[in-house]
């Protein structure tokens, strides 16, 4: 009776292990009698996905029943909860169950305790945007998965171009496969950064206009990722990786730390050699300004996640943001 729980915010790399898992269980001419997936809105979908599962397949191959975006590690009422206690210990062996959500599971929950019993769970999470080492090994490891080997210098430019954006990064990495492919030529820096599209860059140059207090300068960069059609919410998560990065070195600096591999250690970075320049994009910015900002970054990120206006909320948003740094 496998039971697989995958949760975490990486959609695509979660959509890509499904596939894994459906294409393993699946005889494919029997997909259509032996796959069955239930959206959140179905109504009894926990009910229902749990009946099917306990439905031998047709023919060849497993099966597989698929609860999308559920909530049952949420919220879990006790008709659902007795519906798993009475099912998941007898779910045939050849019928496979997978639960999805974006959230993580609550471990103080019956269904969640009870699912850890016999679910194996796997989490997809999204890199932290200022984890750069991190997001550049994530880089050269999606490379060789589709056959490309990349050069560091690639790889440091694709990771500053796509960030922790794993769909992004695939795609990109789909075009330079072509591009080789059709041209023959080797890539190389110059050839990259012409073919993809560097929307993380823009972001960080966004973070210095903010710092800066450049009102004008700022709405023309945010102007920019906007109309290349980059998500508010990516925006936002770069800016507060950056700011996040320079408070940290900024607060460590002031209590009178200089080495910069202790610096580095504290800021959670992981090359010490970006400390130098760190220190120097902080070194004339008062404390007070990285610690106000902060606050305005988190609740623009709320704002967004709960549907507000993008465009409007932003804009407003980098506005305000650029006044305090020019009081301060």
């Amino acid at each position: 009776m496998p039971i697989y729980v995958y949760w975490g915010e990486d959609d695509f790399a979660m959509e890509k292990t499904v596939v894994i898992l459906r294409d393993r269980i699946l005889d494919p001419l029997w997909t259509s009698f032996n796959y069955t997936s239930f959206p959140p809105d179905q109504a009894d979908a926990i009910v229902q996905a749990l009946n099917q599962a306990m439905t031998p397949p047709f023919g060849a191959g497993g099966r597989l029943v698929w609860l999308i975006n559920t909530n049952v590690c949420q919220n879990c009422p006790d008709q659902v909860l007795a519906e798993l206690q009475r099912t998941l210990k007898v779910i045939p062996a050849d019928s496979t169950l997978l639960l999805t959500s974006r959230n993580k599971p609550d471990e103080r929950l019956k269904s969640t305790k009870l699912l850890k019993q016999y679910a194996t769970f796997c989490e997809f999470p999204l890199i932290p945007p200022w984890k750069t080492e991190l997001i550049i090994k994530s880089v050269q490891q999606a490379a060789q998965s589709v056959g490309m080997t990349l050069t560091l210098p690639i790889a440091e430019l694709l990771a500053e171009s796509v960030g922790n954006d794993t769909r992004l990064l695939y795609n990109e990495l789909e075009k330079l496969r072509l591009y080789t492919e059709g041209s023959g030529k080797p890539l190389n820096v110059n050839t990259v950064s012409e073919l993809v599209r560097n929307t993380t860059q823009n972001t960080l140059q966004l973070a210095t206009a903010i710092r800066n207090g450049d009102t004008p300068k700022a709405l023309g960069i945010l102007g920019d990722l906007i109309n290349a059609a980059e998500p508010g919410l990516r925006i936002v998560a770069t800016l507060i990786g950056q700011f996040r990065t320079w408070l940290l070195v900024k607060m460590i600096m002031e209590s009178g730390e200089r080495n910069p591999q202790a610096i580095a250690q504290a800021a959670e970075i992981n090359n010490p050699k970006r400390i130098y320049f760190l220190q120097q994009e902080v070194k004339s910015l008062p404390l007070q300004k990285l610690i106000s900002v902060l606050p305005l970054l988190l609740e623009l990120e709320v704002n967004l996640k709960q549907g507000a206006s993008e465009t409007s909320t932003l804009q407003t948003k980098i506005i305000e943001l650029c006044q305090i740094c020019q009081r301060i």
